[in-house]
């Protein structure tokens, strides 16, 4: 039966039996990096947009179009390296060094990140501009809003891009995008079921149930969830799709 089908498509086709196996094998090896892209796949941001105030966050002057860009129409690229210093920004200019500072979503103004916890205002401030990027550890995150998909990619629970998990030194290491994390909290509940659907049910909490000094994260300090393990995913993927067409040609050669 097997045999009788595979001449038969080879047949019609026009092409040789070992051609046609490896189309079919290279067709899965394209495939598998595709499909663990597409996790996560929902509209961002869930067609919403950044607030207007993400402009003029905390007196900064915030690029518009790049926080549209990166934090509801991409999953992969982010604000450029050192952003968080240029002259017009200088992040850490306008935080106060005495208190912990909460960040909240651009696009739906949950509470994502308070920090500094956990450690010092000098040692955020440090990390951050060492890396680039706003760095942020476990114990500062807001775990019920932020969601880390299997490759390293974060998004809230708005479905706004953050940005990726960068482990570094054996913890989690969040190497986050300062237009996504630059909302303010809402004074109304916009978690409702008619705009966010079933993610108004998904724990999530709400800025005006946030209450930082009250809160301890539930993050866990290793996920095991970064960009590494998304290339052992497509590896594996590659080894299985070679070992598939070996079986298969054993069987039809």
């Amino acid at each position: 039966g097997h045999r009788q089908t595979m001449k038969l498509l080879t047949s019609l086709s026009g092409i040789s039996p070992s051609l046609f196996l490896m189309i079919c094998a290279s067709v899965f090896l394209l495939a598998a990096p595709a499909a663990v892209a597409a996790a996560g796949s929902d509209e961002q941001c869930l067609g919403g947009a950044p607030m207007e105030s993400v402009k003029t966050y905390l007196g900064m002057h915030l690029n518009y179009e790049t926080a549209d860009r990166i934090c509801c129409h991409n999953h992969k690229n982010a604000e450029y390296k050192g952003y968080l210093e240029a002259p017009e920004v200088d992040l850490f200019g306008h935080l106060d060094p005495t208190v912990e500072h909460v960040f909240y979503d651009s696009v739906c103004g949950i509470p994502l990140f308070v920090a500094p916890r956990g450690r010092s205002f000098e040692e955020f401030k440090e990390e951050s501009l060492k890396h680039g990027w706003p760095s942020f550890r476990p114990e500062e995150m807001i775990s019920e809003n932020v969601v880390i998909h299997p490759g390293g990619r974060m998004e809230s629970k708005c479905l706004t891009h953050l940005g990726h998990n960068l482990p570094s030194g054996g913890v989690d290491r969040y190497c986050i995008d300062l237009v996504c994390i630059a909302g303010t909290p809402l004074t109304t509940n916009i978690l409702d079921e008619e705009t966010f659907g079933n993610k108004a049910n998904d724990g999530v909490i709400s800025s005006e149930e946030f209450n930082k000094d009250d809160y301890t994260s539930s993050a866990k300090q290793w996920t095991g969830r970064n960009p590494t393990t998304r290339t052992f995913i497509i590896f594996g993927s590659v080894i299985g799709a070679l070992v598939l067409l070996g079986t298969i040609w054993v069987c039809y050669s």
